[in-house]
């Protein structure tokens, strides 16, 4: 299956951004649109939260005329951004009973990536991982699943994966994983043979970077757990970082917070193995 870089996710991101920022050029607030519109309370700064599922074309259109948006092309673009944003969220919307709405937004805005830089403290991320090594890590987690279920939550890792491999301008990938998460011996040592062997290969690919953080390199940056920072290829859509722990999965999208996640990645990353010495670390292990 071919994942688009045009997401529905991405796109209706951008236009919640976009109404935000006209609104607030125009000198309105949210409550003021809403009652001149009449509308309920509160819906443009859901919108404005990018809680909506499919924008309405003429709600737009009233926006644009009440924001004073007078430039074709600007019209145009709001239009374009509503449309497309109406699309069914891809291949992961037959899965929605299985994500919750904070995954299903990260694998949405995923698929709309330029690039992922990511830093794993115990496990293998899931855009790396073999069957195998998956489906013993959902057995394991928190939730108490069948088989079933354990097989569907594999087979969304194994759709997500196929961006690091399609043919029209694959995924960039940087990940940076602490020793930690290549000795822990998930599934057992065959799984865990086969999860390091898949590593080597996938990072002959040349868009996948592997570094790994030495126990001996000492507290870093990630020590608190683990995140994502994503890039697009639009300079209009700006970097986010997602944050999935137990207490549940964050976004942070405002560009300071971003900004500081971004220096303490290349932190981690000056302090991490250089990539050749990283896969001659992870050969030895998987040799062992």
């Amino acid at each position: 299956m071919t994942t688009s870089r045009r997401s529905p996710t991405l796109r209706r991101r951008r236009l919640s951004d976009e109404l935000r920022r006209l609104r607030e050029e125009a000198g309105l607030t949210a409550a003021e649109v809403c009652k001149q519109c009449g509308w309920a309370t509160g819906t443009l700064t859901k919108w404005e939260r990018r809680d909506w599922q499919r924008p309405s074309l003429s709600n737009i259109r009233t926006l644009a005329d009440l924001y004073g948006v007078t430039d074709d092309l600007k019209r145009a673009e709001l239009e374009m951004l509503a449309v497309e944003g109406r699309e069914r969220s891809g291949w992961w919307h037959a899965y929605r009973s299985m994500m919750s709405p904070a995954y299903s937004t990260y694998v949405g805005l995923e698929a709309g990536a330029a690039e992922l830089l990511s830093f794993n403290a115990l496990i293998v991320p899931g855009l790396l991982q073999t069957d195998s090594y998956a489906h013993a890590i959902v057995e394991a987690g928190p939730d108490e699943l069948d088989e079933k279920q354990i097989d569907q939550l594999i087979q969304i890792r194994a759709e997500r994966q196929e961006l690091l491999t399609r043919s029209d301008d694959p995924l960039r990938l940087w990940v940076v994983l602490d020793e930690a998460a290549l000795r822990r011996q998930v599934g057992g040592p065959e799984v865990m043979r086969e999860q390091l062997a898949h590593l080597l290969e996938l990072a002959k690919l040349a868009k996948v970077t592997v570094q790994v953080a030495p126990f001996d390199a000492g507290a870093h940056p990630g020590v608190t757990g683990p995140f994502t920072i994503m890039t697009f290829p639009d300079p209009e859509d700006l970097p986010a970082v997602y944050i999935d722990s137990p207490g549940g999965q964050l976004f942070v999208e405002e560009p300071e917070e971003v900004k500081r996640f971004t220096v303490a990645y290349q932190r981690m990353q000056a302090m991490a193995l250089p990539p050749a010495d990283s896969l001659r670390m992870i050969s030895s292990l998987a040799e062992s």
